[in-house]
């Protein structure tokens, strides 16, 4: 079985949105790819009036996975259907996500 890893780097939620939005980026996966990872990287100063925060937190939509600190997959979750239900994310995202437009 043979594995094929390719990274994109994103440094922000935005460049995320950006990606995903429609002509983002997102069009150009190939349909070979079987999973998605999301890692947003630990905040550079911890959060010391609520150290849940920046707990590690899992959060898989279809074929993505998001992981992080939860802060950050519950905000990234809440502009995911935010941004759905406007019309902002592309028709490939919803499909690697579980809604097929």
């Amino acid at each position: 079985m043979e594995f094929e890893e390719e990274n994109v780097a994103l440094h922000s939620p935005e460049e995320l949105f950006e990606f995903v939005a429609p002509g983002g980026g997102c069009d150009t996966i190939p349909d070979e790819v079987g999973e998605i990872r999301m890692v947003f990287l630990p905040p550079e100063h911890p959060n010391m009036q609520n150290p849940i925060a920046d707990l590690p937190a899992t959060l898989q939509l279809g074929m993505v996975i998001f992981s992080g600190p939860l802060a950050e997959i519950r905000d990234t979750a809440a502009q995911i259907l935010d941004r759905a239900g406007r019309g902002e994310l592309s028709s490939a995202f919803l499909t690697v996500i579980g809604m097929a437009p």
